[in-house]
């Protein structure tokens, strides 16, 4: 196995580095997908009259979507990790996200550790998921193992 030498590993990941992802424009076809996806067709993600009776300008993307959605902008972004596998994921849904609305993700690292292999090591990585007009609409934390200097 061979390691891309532009990935941060967990040496490389310190305490309170800090970065913005590029953004995502949300279409109402990535809610329909996602509901077909998921099976979850809730009226508040189909239906534009029940949301606007509930309040809001229109349907309302899914929680889920969001939070799927700013994962992969985390993998696009210009700083990437050495990443093994996403451990655990801390999330709290803030606001809703609209049809049109542009999302981008704020990323810190939070805190770090070493697992019993020295070859992985685990990041907290915070994630603020941000609106086009700057408002967080989710927030959270994702555990992240990545790969060490000592893996090979």
């Amino acid at each position: 196995m061979k390691i891309d030498p532009s990935l941060l590993r967990f040496e490389d990941a310190t305490i309170g580095l800090a970065f913005e992802t590029g953004g995502i424009v949300v279409t109402e076809a990535h809610i329909v997908a996602f509901a077909g996806l998921t099976g979850d067709f809730f009226d508040i993600h189909m239906d534009d009259d029940y949301a606007r009776a509930l309040g809001y300008p229109g349907r309302v993307a899914h929680g889920l979507l969001g939070l799927a959605l700013c994962d992969g902008l985390k993998n696009r972004a210009g700083i990437k990790f050495a990443a093994i596998v996403s451990l655990n994921w801390r999330w709290s849904f803030a606001g809703p996200i609209l049809v049109g609305d542009r999302i981008a993700a704020r990323i810190t690292v939070l805190s770090k550790r070493i697992t019993r292999n020295p070859a992985r090591g685990i990041v907290t990585l915070g994630f603020d998921l941000l609106n086009q007009k700057g408002e967080v609409v989710q927030r959270g934390e994702n555990d992240l193992m990545v790969h060490t200097r000592a893996a090979p």
